[in-house]
């Protein structure tokens, strides 16, 4: 995280600057707008009225769960008996959902903004957790203390909550509480103020949209590519659902009265050619910066600055990588390809959204295995190890000079015959900037070994919460990772305009890995839960 200013005034480099263009839509941009629009309906991406009347009523459950859950804390830790009764938290959203672009299913992101005496070790993550526990209406109740924005994961109802804590330096909470003034923020700690910031952000980002329906159209747009694409996850150093809404709200201002099929266009135009790191900005910094990146870099590289708007003006992409930003900006100009074929009537909206096949993007993968002995242990286990995944990929870049990049896959997969396990992949390739012939060896034996480390150093490993890392050619990917549990015979073929293409990716692979001799290889270290590796990779 940091603050930044701009460093130049043009349109691929500017963090902060005024429209690009306030012209009009064509006609070309209504036709194609409501061919998208259509797109999206018949894509399933709104959710039925009844659902959305569900999610109001859980709303309303988890907001008197809250309620009286600060009330037996304030009871029990002895005040009068007129604070107790005028004892209150107030749930507000933020994320997806009060943006209005959520898709049928998805979960609910709240925040629990509570007083100065309901801490969050002892009173959220202990006496709440207990209440929620002993709800059979609650399920699947998982807490994560330790995350960069401790959270509490659940489902109410059988709709999913992600529930932040932020303690204020208050002693009543009012029902009316504006949590954009910026008092709010007085003798707070760190983690109360990143808690409230996702609420603060995403309140600014609608005020400073020019139309909010459009920034909502072509948000959705954004979000349901990059899920296909495999480029939406924070945790593994992708962007999440806050950084596609700032990029996405950026280019809402540069065409302030364009339609949403003229600002999917422009979107890839305008990121494939960003020269960051060059931030993205809503709005310039006001007041005193929180704090000057030059002088702290502890919350990650800051490869690719995506700005909050609110403040503390921080970095919200701090997880991305050297590694992940190369995958990104290879899909930025896959998506402007697309774009550009339309515009030429040679591809269609269903193009831009086709699954990225990245079990056949490249020759070389590292596999993950982690188990536990109950679905409780395994489903804590993952939520930790997946947190970790992006420092594996910024070690594997570090422990090799930058000459192996990883492609760290969103998802985990699982084999039903082995129950109470779980994989992730990384794609590995040279940096395609690297002489083969400099290169040896790729020892990642330190790099495995200090990563095994960090995660079982968690305070809530136990023996029975196994890792194993080993090193797997294409060929021989298992098949349950596949849909259906089929693996491709031919390799699927993508068309862009009227040029046919493995993938956006697997076009310049081959190449890339042509380059390694038969004296290049691999390690991996053995051991009790690794196996050791050594072979070419081309």
């Amino acid at each position: 995280m940091g603050v930044y200013y701009p460093r130049s005034s043009d349109p691929a480099g500017a963090g902060f600057s005024g429209p690009i263009s306030t012209a009009g839509p064509s006609e070309f941009d209504v036709v194609k707008t409501r061919e998208l629009e259509q797109f999206l309906a018949d894509s399933g991406l709104y959710e039925s009225k009844e659902e959305a009347i569900r999610r109001e009523e859980v709303l309303g459950r988890l907001n008197e769960i809250i309620k009286i859950w600060v009330k037996d804390v304030c009871g029990a830790k002895g005040y009068s008996e007129q604070l107790v009764e005028g004892a209150n938290a107030k749930i507000f959203t933020f994320g997806s959902y009060r943006l209005g672009v959520h898709d049928s299913g998805a979960d609910i992101d709240t925040l629990c903004v509570g007083p100065r005496y309901v801490a969050r070790k002892e009173d959220f993550f202990g006496k709440l957790y207990t209440m929620l526990a002993e709800m059979p209406e609650v399920q699947e109740l998982h807490p994560v203390p330790d995350a960069h924005v401790p959270v509490m994961k659940f489902k109410l109802n059988c709709i999913s909550i992600d529930l932040l804590y932020a303690k204020v330096d208050l002693w009543l909470i009012p029902e009316e509480l504006d949590i954009l003034q910026e008092s709010i923020l007085h003798n707070v700690d760190e983690q109360t103020v990143l808690s409230l910031n996702g609420c603060r952000v995403t309140d600014q980002i609608l005020r400073l949209v020019p139309d909010i329906q459009n920034f909502r159209t072509t948000l959705r747009v954004i979000r349901y590519w990059a899920k296909k694409r495999g480029v939406y996850s924070n945790v593994i150093g992708f962007l999440g659902g806050i950084n596609w809404a700032l990029l996405v709200a950026r280019i809402c201002q540069l065409y302030p009265n364009a339609l949403p099929s003229f600002l999917v266009s422009r979107f890839f135009k305008i990121f494939k050619q960003w020269r960051w790191p060059n931030p993205i900005m809503l709005c310039p910094i006001q007041g005193r910066p929180a704090w000057d990146d030059r002088k702290n870099s502890r919350y990650g590289q800051n490869v690719m600055p995506i700005i909050t708007p609110a403040y503390p003006c921080l970095n919200s992409s701090y997880n991305v990588s050297t590694s992940t930003l190369r995958v990104m900006t290879e899909e930025f100009q896959r998506g402007h390809d697309i774009c550009e074929a339309m515009e030429a009537n040679e591809a269609i909206w269903m193009t831009l959204f086709e699954p990225f096949l990245f079990f056949e993007a490249y020759k070389n993968y590292l596999q993950i295995d982690i188990a536990a002995q109950n679905d409780d242990d395994l489903r804590k286990w993952k939520g930790w190890v997946e947190s970790r995944l992006r420092l594996l990929t910024l070690n594997i870049e570090r422990g090799t000079n930058g000459i192996l990049q990883c492609h760290p896959h969103p998802d985990e997969f699982s084999d039903k015959s082995r129950p109470l396990c779980y994989c992730f992949y990384m794609g590995l390739r040279r940096n395609q900037g690297v002489n083969a012939q400099e290169v040896e060896q790729f020892d990642m034996t330190s790099t495995v070994e200090e990563f095994k480390r960090s995660v079982c150093a968690h305070d809530s490993w136990k023996p029975t919460m196994l890792i194993h890392l080993c090193h797997v050619r294409r060929r021989n990917i298992p098949h349950f990772v596949f849909p259906r549990g089929l693996r491709p015979t031919q390799p699927v073929k993508e068309v862009v305009g009227s040029q046919v293409v493995t993938n956006a990716r697997k076009r310049k692979l081959d190449k890339v890995d042509e380059g390694f001799g038969s004296k290049k290889t691999l390690c991996l270290p053995s051991g009790n839960s690794n196996v050791s590796f050594t072979g070419q990779t081309h």
